[in-house]
């Protein structure tokens, strides 16, 4: 992996995200390098080799070779994207590490929400944003030990064409973003997001996250178990509820979900 260097952070980027802890701004430390095969892979490399890497670091890429997504599906390098991974190290008390997929949907939202509120960009459990129904960015988590990593692509200007799903760009819907603005943005709501995780749980992330997601009564499919069903929000503990006709609401801890188009449109 090339060398990076350091980027500074946007002030508007502060005055809309930096939420004062103790009287302070917190202000996310980033790393920029040309080209990588993967942020997520280095970040867990330097992690098992014994690095210091600081929670909240993180490393950014203008081009990713390798670059992948969940259940091993590969990503689009998409140069002017945003392609990031951070850290977050586990201590006691903590909720559940797989809730932090939640908080950083949560981030992640609101980032694109203040940079462009004209779009309607809604989060899709448990890792996706969506834009007009497409996908716009993604969640990656890895853990190595006690410490997990995130990685966050986020469609600015490029989409990869996916066999499975349509894809959106934040550009082709009127924003237009700068790519290292975006990034302290989305590190300084990170921070916050974490914050709220641990002093509140994970019953508080939820709160904030439905609201930022696409309606009840969307309908979802459950791709592994072939289960189709409406978004009926989230349990307390971050797992899907899904309305299945027939059936009781059943609980989603872990899966690959997709919108389903209604029936109508399906014929």
């Amino acid at each position: 992996m090339a060398l990076g260097h350091w980027l500074s952070v946007h002030p508007d980027a502060r005055s809309r995200f930096g939420e004062r802890r103790r009287g302070a701004v917190l202000i996310p430390p980033i790393e920029r390098v040309a080209q990588t095969g993967s942020t997520n892979a280095d970040l867990l490399a330097r992690l098992a080799g014994g690095e210091q890497v600081g929670e909240g670091h993180w490393l950014i890429a203008d081009r990713q070779t390798a670059g992948r997504g969940r259940l091993g599906r590969g990503w689009n390098d998409g140069q002017g994207n945003f392609m990031g991974s951070t850290v977050v190290h586990l201590t006691i008390g903590d909720p559940s590490a797989a809730t932090l997929a939640l908080v950083a949907g949560v981030a992640l939202a609101k980032t694109v929400a203040a940079l462009a509120p004209h779009i309607d960009a809604q989060l899709k459990w448990p890792n996706d944003l969506l834009v007009g129904g497409a996908k716009c960015a993604g969640i990656l988590m890895e853990r190595t030990g006690n410490s997990v990593v995130i990685g966050i692509g986020v469609n600015l200007i490029a989409a990869p064409e996916l066999p499975d799903r349509p894809t959106a760009t934040l550009a082709s819907k009127g924003a237009v973003l700068d790519r290292d603005h975006f990034a302290g943005a989305l590190g300084i709501a990170m921070i916050d997001a974490l914050w709220t995780w641990r002093q509140e749980g994970v019953a508080s992330i939820v709160r904030t996250w439905l609201p930022l997601a696409h309606p009840i009564g969307t309908p979802l499919r459950v791709s592994e178990q072939g289960i189709d069903g409406t978004f009926d929000g989230l349990a307390e503990d971050g797992a899907l509820r899904l309305r299945v006709a027939g059936r009781e609401t059943m609980l989603v801890h872990a899966g690959d979900v997709e919108l389903r188009r209604p029936v109508e449109e399906e014929r």
